[in-house]
């Protein structure tokens, strides 16, 4: 029988942590993960399980401080960094000095362009490792990069909302059939989760409950991600993210023209021979939406869309689980193409 994959987690507290953890341990092909946390020596151990009582019963899973000798001893091969932004992008140049493979979680290194990065106000000790390093790390989407991500060494998983508009709209974009002129409106709207464990005044129960607001108007980090994918500029787009009051999914309704009168079965056909073959995204026929509550704790991208009588105004829905498919379930997915197995491997 061969040996599992040793992986690692760093950050495993998080929500995307922890379901990540989760997706480890019933996978067939990966070893139960190590653990990891940014803490120091001799911090009080801490057990996952306690801190969450949903891996009850199935264990004790320790959090042990990020040691490089650790992780070497222990015959680790993959790094999952489910870390804030800035240590994420201290943290990748150490493992791949220290042999590493690594699958992101964060923004750190999903940003080849300057302008986009910028919104992360990273503060890079070594300029040109940085430099290299972004040329190099490949960004996690499957259905888009599924070739490279097999052979790389760094994998920047995407965020949740760009996760979700570009996977909407990369068949338009490759068949040409946008006209960019009238533009691209993006209405986005997440649960709480996607804002992250750290709590605020803009996620606490009372401002959520029973409300619906807009934030990161013209100045969310994704939006440089769903730019530079999709090979937009910055005035062909507009992308406005909304806080749901459910704990998670994602609902975009993208609102373009089309540059030529077509038939639903023309889009139709456009998105099933782009995504053919790609598990985890499904296209809904006309008139037929998707909905959060269908692709909730699942892998799944839901793709749906509505053609105007005149042919030419299209409204695209994508759905998908920010925990998930905009997260920790996609990062699976990418180990499965860096390691030879079925995307599905680990996520049914």
């Amino acid at each position: 029988m061969p040996a599992k994959l040793r992986t690692a987690v760093v950050g495993a507290t998080g929500y995307s942590g922890l379901e990540l953890t989760r997706l480890l341990l019933r996978h067939p092909h990966v070893d139960t993960p190590l653990l990891l946390s940014r803490q120091s020596e001799g911090a009080a151990p801490v057990n996952l399980a306690d801190m969450f009582p949903v891996l009850s019963g199935n264990g004790s899973y320790p959090l042990q401080p990020l040691s490089w000798t650790t992780l070497k001893e222990k015959g680790i091969e993959l790094l999952f960094l489910a870390t804030p932004h800035e240590a994420s992008r201290a943290l990748v140049p150490e493992a791949l000095a220290n042999g590493l493979r690594v699958v992101d979680l964060s923004g750190a290194w999903r940003l080849k362009q300057a302008e986009n990065r910028a919104v992360y106000k990273f503060k890079d000790e070594d300029s040109p490792v940085a430099a290299e390093l972004t040329e190099q790390a490949v960004y996690g989407l499957p259905e888009l990069h599924g070739g490279e991500i097999r052979s790389a060494k760094v994998v920047a998983n995407p965020g949740c909302y760009a996760t979700s508009v570009i996977l909407a709209l990369a068949p338009l974009v490759k068949a040409g059939v946008i006209d960019r002129e009238h533009g691209i409106i993006s209405d986005s709207k997440s649960g709480v989760s996607g804002a992250g464990k750290e709590p605020s005044a803009r996620t606490h129960f009372v401002s959520v409950a029973d409300n619906l607001s807009a934030y990161g108007v013209f100045g969310h980090r994704h939006f440089g991600e769903i730019l530079e994918q999709l090979q937009l500029t910055a005035e062909e787009l507009i992308f406005t993210p909304h806080l749901l009051p459910i704990p998670r999914g994602i609902l975009s309704t993208i609102y373009l023209h089309l540059n030529r009168e077509s038939k639903p079965s023309d889009v139709e056909c456009c998105f099933r021979e782009f995504f053919k073959g790609k598990p985890w995204v499904r296209i809904f026929a006309t008139p037929k939406l998707p909905e959060i509550q269908f692709s909730v704790n699942t892998n799944y991208c839901d793709i749906g869309f509505s053609l105007a009588k005149d042919g030419r105004r299209l409204i695209l829905v994508s759905c998908l689980d920010n925990l998930l498919k905009g997260a920790a379930g996609q990062a699976v997915q990418n180990m499965n193409l860096m390691y030879g197995w079925k995307e599905e491997e680990g996520l049914r």
